[in-house]
């Protein structure tokens, strides 16, 4: 079997772009400062560290909601 992509499974650059586009607009725009138009290096590093706030402020509710729940079985 072929380690090689068939053509049509290929993605494009104007399907990356596309994406990276769509990644954007996920983002607060407040990540991006005054620059109308960041490159895609600048918007995937935005997005990872915009992913790891949230992960870290999901992490801290679920321990809130956790001490919450042992307070009430008290």
């Amino acid at each position: 079997m072929s380690s090689r992509r068939s053509r049509s499974s290929e993605i494009t650059g104007d399907e990356i772009n596309d994406f990276v586009g769509k990644i954007q607009e996920l983002i607060p725009k407040t990540s991006f400062g005054s620059s109308a138009r960041a490159s895609t290096s600048n918007i995937l590093k935005e997005a990872c560290k915009y992913m790891k706030s949230l992960h870290r402020e999901v992490d801290d509710l679920s321990e809130k909601l956790t001490e919450m729940l042992a307070s009430l079985d008290q």
